[in-house]
C-alpha cells in the first residue's frame, strides 16, 4: 500500500497557506502532489515560483519539488481526479455574514469530484469546517453520483491542520501530533501509510471518528484564543491593581497544569484562524441550542483588547491627537507573516486616523499587503528607524525580531518626544527609563 500512495498522485485543492504547505510537504517526502487552484494567476506565478504568501522556508521547497517533478500546479480539478486516490480539501471556508463558516468552496469541491471520480477516491477534508460537514460533502458526492447513474466507492475522512503561520513547513514536518477521524478501515490505513514518513520514529497520529475530529480543530483554536483574552483580562486588571502581568505569568506559568505557552500579554490577537474559528464556535453552539459563554467572552475581550494601546496613547496626550505623529514598528498579526487578516495594527490605524494623526509605519514583510488593504493612507518608510523621524510617540504593534533589540539612542534622536507604547510587552520597562524614554507596557506599568 505504501508504494501505492507514493505513486498515485494526492490533489491539494486550494493554494492558501494550508494547501500549499500540505502539498508542498508531502512532496518533499516524495508523494507526487497536484495543487489545484480557480485563480489562474496564482497558479501561473506557482509554475514561475512566485508565492501567494509569506512563510519561512517554504519558497525553496517549493522550488526544488517543482524542479524535481513531484509538485505540480493546475486550474482544473476535473482533470485531475483520475489521476489521484487521495483528494485533500483545503479551500478557503470564510466566515458568513452571521459569522458561521462558509462552506460553498468545500462542497463545490464535493460536487466536482461527484460528476467525475470513476474510481475509489478517499475525500480528505483539511479545511477548518463545521462539525457536521463530511456528512454533507458525502451527501453532496452521493448525490452527484446518483445523478450518473454510477455506484462507486469512497470515503471521506477529516484531518484537521494544527500549523501556525510563521512556523507552518516546520509544524506540518515535524508534527506534535496528526488528527485525522475516518469511518472506515481502508482509509484509516491509507492516512497512516500517508503521514508514516512524518512520525515514523514517533507515532503521533491520533485516529478517532469524524465528528470528533471536527471538533477538536475548533476546541484547540478556541483554548488558545481562551489563554490569549484571559491573560489580556488579567492584565487590564493588573494596571489597575498595581500587579505586574509579567510577574504574574511567570507565577501561573510554572504551574505544570497550565504551563507557559499563549500567556503573554498584549493588544490582541488576529490572523486568519482564531477570530473566524471562535465566531464558528459560537455559531455552531447556537445552531445546536447551546450558548457558548467562555467564548463569546473570549471574542468581547479581544475585540475590545485591540483598541487599549490606541486607548493609552489618547489617554497620555489627554484626547488632542490631532496632527501628532506616530510610529508604528509592525503590521501583520504576528510575525514571519504578511498576513493581515484581523490584525490589531488595522484598528489602531484606523482610530489614529479618525483621530487626525499623522501615520508613519514599517514591517519587514507586510507593507505591501498592508498597502493593499489601506492604500497610501499612511506613511510607508524604508526601515524601522526612519519610521520614528520627528515621531511624537512609538507604537510597537508586532514584536518582529529586529525590533527586540534597537538602538534607542538613535531613536530618541529621531523622535520628537521619546515615548513607547509596547503592545507585546518585550522591552524592559526600567531600561526603557534608564535611556530617557516614558514607557508604557500592558499590565505592567
Amino acid at each position: 500500500m505504501q508504494d501505492k500512495v507514493k505513486n498515485m498522485k494526492t490533489l491539494v485543492v486550494g493554494t492558501g497557506y494550508v494547501g500549499l504547505v500540505t502539498g508542498t510537504c508531502f512532496s518533499e517526502m516524495g508523494i507526487p502532489v497536484i495543487c489545484v487552484d480557480v485563480d489562474k494567476e496564482k497558479i501561473d506565478n506557482l509554475k514561475k515560483g512566485i508565492l501567494p504568501i509569506y512563510e519561512p522556508g517554504l519558497q525553496e521547497l517549493v522550488e526544488k519539488n517543482a524542479k524535481a517533478g513531484r509538485l505540480e500546479f493546475s486550474t482544473s480539478l476535473a482533470d485531475c481526479i483520475d489521476e489521484a486516490e487521495v483528494i485533500f480539501s483545503a479551500v478557503g471556508t470564510p466566515p458568513d455574514e452571521d459569522g458561521s463558516a462558509d462552506l460553498q468552496y468545500v462542497l463545490d469541491v464535493a460536487r466536482t469530484i461527484g460528476q467525475k471520480m470513476n474510481d475509489y477516491k478517499l475525500v480528505v477534508t483539511k479545511s477548518t469546517v463545521p462539525v457536521g460537514t463530511a456528512a454533507l460533502v458525502r451527501q453532496t458526492i452521493e448525490n452527484e453520483l446518483k445523478k450518473r447513474g454510477l455506484s462507486i466507492e469512497f470515503d471521506v475522512a477529516s484531518n484537521p491542520e494544527f500549523l501556525k503561520e510563521g512556523d507552518a513547513v516546520n509544524d506540518f514536518m515535524r508534527p506534535d501530533r496528526v488528527v485525522v477521524g475516518v469511518e472506515s478501515t481502508k482509509a484509516e490505513e491509507i492516512m497512516k501509510k500517508l503521514y508514516h514518513p512524518f512520525v515514523s520514529n514517533n507515532p503521533r497520529v491520533i485516529f478517532m471518528d469524524i465528528t470528533s475530529a471536527e471538533m477538536t480543530k475548533y476546541a484547540a483554536n478556541a483554548m488558545l484564543a481562551t489563554r490569549i483574552s484571559f491573560m489580556n483580562d488579567i492584565a487590564n486588571l493588573c494596571e489597575k491593581v498595581g500587579a505586574n502581568v509579567s510577574m504574574v505569568r511567570k507565577g501561573i506559568g510554572s504551574d505544570s497544569r497550565i504551563g507557559n505557552k499563549f500567556l503573554y500579554a498584549g493588544c490582541g490577537y488576529g490572523g486568519s484562524c482564531f477570530p473566524k474559528d471562535v465566531k464558528a464556535l459560537i455559531k455552531i453552539g447556537q445552531k445546536a441550542g447551546y450558548q457558548m459563554e467562555v467564548i463569546e467572552s473570549v471574542e468581547r475581550v479581544n475585540d475590545r483588547q485591540k483598541y487599549v494601546l490606541f486607548n493609552k496613547l489618547h489617554a497620555y496626550f489627554k484626547g488632542d491627537l490631532n496632527g501628532k505623529t506616530i510610529a508604528l514598528w509592525g503590521l501583520a498579526f504576528k510575525p514571519e507573516t504578511d498576513d493581515m487578516r484581523e490584525a490589531p495594527s488595522l484598528v489602531i490605524i484606523k482610530e489614529l486616523q479618525k483621530a487626525g494623526c499623522n501615520i508613519r509605519v514599517y514591517d519587514p514583510i507586510a507593507m505591501t499587503e498592508t498597502q493593499r488593504r489601506i492604500g497610501n493612507t499612511v506613511t510607508f518608510t524604508d526601515n524601522m528607524y526612519q519610521t520614528v523621524e520627528n515621531a511624537d510617540a512609538l507604537l510597537l504593534i508586532t514584536e518582529w525580531k529586529q525590533f527586540r533589540v534597537p538602538n534607542w539612542q538613535q531613536v530618541k534622536v529621531a523622535m520628537k518626544k521619546p515615548i513607547v507604547f509596547d503592545g507585546r510587552n518585550i522591552y524592559n520597562a526600567a531600561e526603557l527609563k534608564s535611556e530617557g524614554f516614558e514607557y508604557f507596557g500592558i499590565g505592567v506599568n
